[in-house]
């Protein structure tokens, strides 16, 4: 016979383990990335790794319920000051610089537009709408001149990625190694300086493939 009582009682206690592992998750992805172990945090979070298992199912399941709202306010505030460019070349520094800022300051936003996790579907969505944007601001700046023409979107996109994994081993050692990698890459990137590139675009996929294959670690 269940106590009178009984059945709230325990839907009360699991909410709380839920929102401690959601409180847990979102600091200790902050702090490490989206690849922590995930028995750090239940251990932060007071509860047994079973228990995290039982009310997320899998880590990227965790990911999509504690990551979006804070990623999606970070990429809209970027955008916005992105917006406030009037020349679609500031506009498209802006946007390179910035989301490069937000893998230095993030590792879980690192791992987010480095695409480590595909299989967290609404981070994913989440990061599809930023590079869309992205891919307008390109355009744009081929339009107007100042972005040398044979640019693409997965010119940008790898760039990123290679950004992600440069931020990501010089972290403690070099923080601001970055800051070099993005401004040789944008003075690349220019119209004015322009040489003929020895591949063409169909490289890019292969590229893309591959990184995107590797698992996280």
């Amino acid at each position: 016979m269940i106590p009178t009582g009984g059945t709230p009682r325990l839907r009360r206690d699991a909410q709380r383990n839920i929102e401690r592992l959601k409180a847990a998750a979102i600091e200790v992805f902050r702090e490490r990335g989206l690849s922590t172990p995930l028995e750090d945090i239940a251990t932060r979070a007071g509860v047994s790794t079973g228990t995290l298992y039982n009310r997320f199912g899998s880590r990227e399941a965790l990911i999509d319920a504690v990551m979006p709202e804070l990623v999606s306010v970070r990429l809209t505030h970027l955008l916005g000051r992105v917006r406030e460019h009037t020349n679609p070349w500031r506009r498209f520094v802006a946007y390179v610089e910035g989301v490069a800022a937000l893998q230095a300051d993030e590792p879980a936003l690192n791992d987010l537009i480095s695409r480590r996790f595909p299989a967290a579907a609404e981070l994913t969505r989440i990061c599809d709408e930023a590079l869309a944007e992205g891919a307008r601001l390109v355009e744009d700046a081929k339009r107007h001149g100042s972005l040398r023409a044979d640019f693409t979107i997965g010119d940008l996109g790898i760039a990123l990625w290679c950004n992600g994994q440069l931020v990501r081993v010089t972290r403690t050692t070099a923080p601001d190694a970055w800051r070099r990698n993005i401004a040789i890459f944008l003075d690349g990137a220019r119209a004015k300086a322009a040489h003929d590139l020895p591949v063409g675009p169909e490289a890019l996929f292969a590229v893309q493939e591959a990184f995107t294959a590797q698992p996280p670690r």
